[in-house]
């Protein structure tokens, strides 16, 4: 669910404004959280997995319910 939602999730701000850099910032902590699932997947740790595709999600939904992306997708997102 979070790598559909990290390709859904499209910036809504300009890129030139400040909202544009906590998009950013928003969307780097995502990608990290899936990474690191990725990584505790290899370990076949699954619990710590879950947790960091969990949080990685978290913050795409709130950055989505905050507009900081712009998505279209109800099963992804909290829209």
């Amino acid at each position: 669910m979070l790598k559909k939602a990290l390709e859904k999730a499209d910036y809504a701000p300009i890129e030139q404004s400040h909202m544009y850099k906590i998009a950013e910032d928003f969307y780097n902590m995502a990608l990290s959280y899936y990474e690191d699932g990725k990584h505790f997947i290899e370990l076949k740790d699954l619990v710590n997995a879950l947790g960091c595709f969990s949080y990685g999600h978290a913050w795409l939904d709130a950055g989505a319910r905050l507009g900081l992306f712009n998505v279209d997708d109800e099963t992804l997102f909290t829209i």
